[in-house]
């Protein structure tokens, strides 16, 4: 099944895709998406009845796309190689510096915390940030936490996955390279308002087998840029579920970010984003997550 939150008749509404052209209302059940991953099984269960039930449809093209959910918190990881090593060289030809990858990357999922209130969804503007001249995509697998838990074994993680949607991380690339030296991760090269994106839909983990192996493309103004597949994780969620919960708790409506795909980046292949580039993530099952970067 697929779930969303869209803008209709002036209201935000949780919705379920009954075809390419139509929507199922859920609104009158959960307020918003959040709530319905806190009610657990029994809440999809309903949803899909709801959608298979519902005499009335919404207009696909009567609607406004947001941000499928409001993370309860969120995290961002880094576990494909050839996005690391692809940075590296390209860190090398700007400054003659590249970098080895630690032992640490491959023993554990590396990771931060990002703003949870920076999101927008499919087809809703990225302003660009002030201070920054250099503006990159990072396309990304994203899973929504299903329930609370603490201590998760990677074997027993499945059940924690709700779902998957697509993730542009989106980066200021010259405020990142500053801010990186002072080796408290990224700030300012990843958090302005609607620099975090989500969508178009959440694919709830029933349909997508665990580890998910799922293609993913970039493109930008029609234009292919990269992309490869979700199955050359270092670390599956799995494995991040169980390293990120250790002794501390994750809750209903998480969400947590793959990092970026091998040449999912424009620095990985020596391109950067214009003031009005379009651009399109494609995530296998799920859709296509389209947006515009515009200088306000």
């Amino acid at each position: 099944m697929k779930l969303g939150t869209v803008h209709h008749a002036g209201q935000d509404k949780v919705v379920a895709v009954r075809s390419e052209t139509e929507l199922v209302d859920l609104s009158q059940a959960w307020p918003d998406m959040v709530a319905l991953v806190e009610g657990g099984p029994a809440a999809l269960e309903r949803a899909r009845a709801l959608l298979e039930a519902a005499d009335t449809v919404i207009p696909m093209d009567a609607v406004e796309m947001r941000c499928p959910i409001r993370p309860v918190q969120y995290r961002d990881c880094l576990v494909f190689e050839e996005h690391l090593k692809n940075c590296s060289d390209a860190f090398e030809k700007m400054t003659g510096k590249g970098f080895d990858i630690p032992p640490v990357w491959y023993e554990q999922p590396i990771y931060y915390k990002g703003n949870r209130m920076s999101f927008i969804g499919d087809g809703q503007d990225v302003r660009w940030p002030g201070y920054a001249e250099h503006l990159d995509v990072e396309l990304e697998l994203a899973i929504v936490v299903a329930k609370t838990g603490t201590n998760i074994k990677r074997d027993a993680a499945e059940p924690y996955i709700f779902g998957y949607t697509i993730l542009n991380d989106v980066s200021a690339r010259d405020a990142q390279s500053v801010e990186m030296a002072g080796n408290l991760g990224p700030a300012k090269g990843k958090d302005f308002d609607t620099g975090n994106i989500l969508g178009p839909w959440i694919v709830t983990a029933d349909e997508i087998p665990h580890p998910a192996k799922l293609d993913m493309e970039v493109k930008i103004n029609g234009e292919r840029w990269g992309g490869g597949n979700s199955g050359s994780m270092q670390h599956d969620f799995g494995r991040i579920l169980e390293h990120i919960s250790s002794s501390e708790t994750l809750y209903a409506g998480e969400v947590i970010g793959s990092g970026t795909v091998g040449t999912g980046c424009g620095l990985e292949t020596g391109k950067r984003l214009s003031d009005g580039d379009s651009f399109a993530l494609t995530i296998e099952k799920i859709g296509t997550l389209t947006n515009r970067i515009v200088k306000s």
